[in-house]
């Protein structure tokens, strides 16, 4: 969605505000760092009340259509373990 009270100085800003995406984590390399959530622009990473199979509480994707692809999130994953997708 296009802010209407920004003014865009390039078309790629335009572009990027546009933008969607979606993420997909691993659960089984997640280690629950926390990290992916508080660099998310959009926070829409959460820690699950699930566990996966070595004792860790991961994180979890809102499969919200704030997600921009910006890929911040797999940047910063210690893990690699997201994936971003973008379309």
């Amino acid at each position: 969605m296009v802010r209407k009270d920004y003014v865009y100085k390039n078309s790629w800003q335009v572009r990027l505000a546009e933008m969607k995406g979606k993420i997909s984590i691993a659960r089984e390399f997640c280690k629950g760092c926390e990290i992916c959530i508080s660099f998310c622009p959009q926070k829409i990473i959460s820690l699950s009340s699930a566990m996966n199979s070595n004792g860790y509480v991961t994180a979890v994707f809102s499969n919200s259509d704030d997600c921009t692809g910006c890929a911040v999130c797999a940047t910063v994953c210690p893990e690699a373990a997201i994936e971003v997708y973008r379309g």
